[in-house]
C-alpha cells in the first residue's frame, strides 16, 4: 500500500529564531546566538546564504573571529553540530560549525593532537554535505579538499574515504561524469577499506553507492541497478543497524532504498521510485534529516509523474518535518517554482512558496 504523508511523516522540531533583522546582506553579523522561540519563515529562507557566509568567513579566516573558540569543547561541539545537522536546526549548526572550523584552525600546532585533526577534518565533511545541499559547489571543493589533506595527515582511512565519496558527488554535479565514476570506485576497492572491518565495508558500500547515481545522472539505467543492488547486498551483508553516522549519515538496507527513489528519477523513471518509496518507512529512516530528503525525492517524483496534487502535499509534509531545511534548500525552492509557473495554484502552495522566499 502507498505511503501518504499525512500517515505520521510530520515530526514536530524545535525551532531557533534569527535576531530581528536579519537580512541577506547582515546576517552573518546579526545572527550571534540563536534566541528561543518563533522563527519567521522569511528568516529560515535565508539560512542558507547566513550559513555559506559564515562558513566562507570560518575557512578563509575572515570576518568576526569572535566566535572562535567552542565552549563545550571540540568533541562535544562537534557532536552537537552533527545533532544539528540531523535534525535540520541549520540556525544553530550555521553558529556551531563555523565556530568549529575556526577553533581547529585557531590550535597552535605544538598543542594539536591527531584526535583534533580528525575532529577539524570530520567538520570539514560535513561542512561539504551542508555545501552541496545548498548547492555552494565551489566552496564545497574547498571543504572537502581540506578535510582529504587532514584526513591523510592523520591516517583516518574512513575519513579520506568519506573525502573521496564527496568529492566524487562534487564532480559529478560539475557534469564530469566519467571523473566521479571513477574517483568513487577507485576509493570502493582501495585495499585499506577492507582492512578495518565492518566501518571500511559500510564506507565501500556508499561509495559504489555513489557510483550507481553517477550513472543514474548519465542515464545509465541499468548500470545504475546493478552497481545499487551491489550496495544493497553489502548492506544486507552488515545488517539493519545504519554505520558511519559522523561521516556520512548512516549506511544500512533501508538507507540504500531511501537512494533507490532519487536514482530511479534521474535514470528517467518514476514509477519505478515511486514503487522504491512505497517500500519505506520514514519513521525508520534514522534522522529528520533523511526524513526531509525522503519527501523531497518523493515530491519530485509526483511532479514527474503529473501528480501535483499529491506533490504540493509531499512538500507541505517535508516543511512539517524539516521546516528549515525546506525553506533553505535550493532544489526545493526550484521546485516550489516550477510549481507555481506550471499550472493552477493553491492556497496552501502560494504560503509555502512566501514561507520559502519563492515568489513567482
Amino acid at each position: 500500500m502507498a505511503r501518504h504523508p499525512e500517515h505520521g511523516w510530520g515530526d514536530a522540531i524545535d525551532r531557533r529564531t534569527l535576531l530581528t533583522g536579519m537580512a541577506a546582506t547582515t546576517a552573518s553579523a546579526a545572527l550571534v546566538s540563536p534566541l528561543t522561540g518563533k522563527t519567521s519563515a522569511y528568516a529560515e529562507a535565508l539560512l542558507g546564504d547566513l550559513f555559506v557566509t559564515r562558513t566562507r568567513d570560518a575557512m578563509l579566516g575572515l570576518g568576526d573571529p569572535s566566535f572562535t573558540a567552542p565552549t563545550e569543547g571540540f568533541e562535544i561541539g562537534f557532536t552537537r553540530a552533527l545533532t544539528d545537522f540531523d535534525a535540520c536546526r541549520y540556525t544553530s549548526l550555521a553558529i556551531r560549525l563555523p565556530s568549529l572550523i575556526r577553533a581547529g584552525h585557531a590550535m597552535p600546532t605544538r598543542n594539536s593532537s591527531t584526535d583534533d585533526s580528525i575532529l577539524l577534518a570530520k567538520s570539514y565533511l560535513l561542512a561539504t554535505r551542508m555545501l552541496i545541499k545548498l548547492d555552494e559547489q565551489q566552496l564545497g571543493w574547498i571543504a572537502a579538499d581540506r578535510a582529504r589533506q587532514l584526513a591523510e595527515a592523520a591516517g583516518d582511512i574512513l575519513a579520506v574515504a568519506e573525502s573521496a565519496r564527496q568529492l566524487a558527488v562534487l564532480t559529478r554535479r560539475a557534469g564530469k561524469h566519467d571523473q566521479a565514476l571513477s574517483i568513487a570506485l577507485s576509493a570502493a576497492d582501495h585495499p585499506d577499506l577492507r582492512s578495518i572491518g565492518r566501518a571500511g565495508t559500510a564506507v565501500r558500500g556508499l561509495l559504489v553507492q555513489s557510483a550507481s547515481y553517477t550513472l543514474a545522472r548519465r542515464g545509465d539505467r541499468d548500470g545504475m541497478r546493478e552497481l545499487t543492488d551491489e550496495a544493497a547486498a553489502i548492506a544486507e551483508e552488515l545488517g539493519s543497524a545504519p554505520l558511519l553516522h559522523d561521516h556520512s549519515g548512516g549506511f544500512s538496507p533501508l538507507t540504500v532504498q531511501l537512494h533507490r527513489i532519487s536514482a530511479e528519477n534521474h535514470a528517467g523513471d518514476p514509477r519505478a521510485a515511486l514503487e522504491a518509496a512505497r517500500a519505506i518507512s520514514l519513521k525508520a529512516l534514522p534522522s529528520v534529516e533523511r526524513r526531509s530528503r525522503a519527501l523531497g525525492d518523493i515530491a519530485v517524483t509526483y511532479d514527474r509523474l503529473g501528480r501535483r496534487s499529491d506533490c504540493v502535499r509531499t512538500l507541505l509534509a517535508a516543511e512539517q518535518c524539516a521546516p528549515q531545511e525546506t525553506h533553505a534548500r535550493p532544489a526545493t525552492k526550484s521546485l516550489i517554482s516550477s510549481l507555481l509557473g506550471s499550472g493552477p495554484t493553491s492556497t496552501e502552495l502560494r504560503g509555502l512558496a512566501e514561507r520559502s522566499g519563492v515568489f513567482a
